[in-house]
């Protein structure tokens, strides 16, 4: 199973050139990036650790990408996603995020349909345990 949260996410994986071009797209629009990483990506959990604090203010994606060589190192066998936050007047939020690791085995998650009161309908994601293989 291909988790699909954010920007691309039905596309293959970005390459480090790819993201480089994204994050210089995001730079060129004066947003500020910032790197951000999970070993819970339920679609719920909108809270992901960051990697030190949002780049404002950078020109090149170097430096962006310098960050996520380091974050790789430390926390390359979980989720990492770079956000663009759009800071001007009236928008204030994230425009753009995507997933740019994934860990070697990705995450299961089921969707449970549950008949309640009324004849309504209850949906609820539950995240699978891992199935390793056997040697």
């Amino acid at each position: 199973m291909r988790l699909t949260q954010g920007c691309f996410s039905f596309l293959p994986d970005l390459t480090d050139d790819q993201i480089y071009g994204q994050v210089q797209y995001c730079l060129a629009k004066g947003w500020a990036v910032n790197i951000e990483f999970t070993d819970d990506p339920h679609p719920r959990n909108t809270y992901w650790e960051m990697w030190g604090l949002p780049m404002f203010d950078l020109a090149d994606a170097a430096g962006v990408m310098m960050e996520l060589a380091e974050c790789r190192k430390v926390y390359g066998d979980r989720y990492i996603r770079i956000s663009g936050f759009d800071s001007s007047h009236g928008w204030e939020s994230v425009r753009i995020s995507f997933i740019v690791n994934r860990p070697p085995q990705e995450a299961e998650f089921e969707l449970v349909r549950q008949e309640v009161v009324g004849r309504s309908v209850r949906y609820t994601t539950v995240r699978r345990p891992l199935q390793h293989a056997s040697p």
